[in-house]
């Protein structure tokens, strides 16, 4: 399971309404690469899913996940802090051993 804080929820909602499409949702997933080994992923797309993914809906905001970036984010939660200085969205992702300073990257 991945879930979204109450802060994060409201900012997935407020990037979905100032792209005024229907069908949208968030997809996450997980890409080689980054200073640890792994790379989070975070976007606003169609929220139709493809082959292998895993979709699901936590306060009116749909999420979808690739099979594999799954096994490597379930358990994570995912908040929202806003700031000049390091504001934006954060992974609290329990199968992390490692994470970069930024935690934007992570190693298993």
């Amino acid at each position: 399971m991945i879930a979204l804080t109450p802060t994060a929820v409201e900012e997935v909602k407020r990037l979905i309404a100032k792209e005024q499409k229907p069908n949208l949702a968030l997809r996450l997933g997980v890409k080689g690469g980054g200073c640890s080994g792994f790379s989070y992923q975070m976007l606003v797309d169609e929220a139709t899913p493809k082959t292998y993914d895993t979709t699901f809906e936590q306060d009116g905001v749909k999420i979808v996940v690739d099979a594999k970036s799954h096994l490597y984010l379930d358990g994570t939660t995912i908040d929202f802090k806003s700031g000049l200085v390091g504001g934006g969205f954060e992974f609290n992702n329990p199968l992390a051993k490692k994470s970069c300073g930024c935690g934007s990257s992570f190693s298993v």
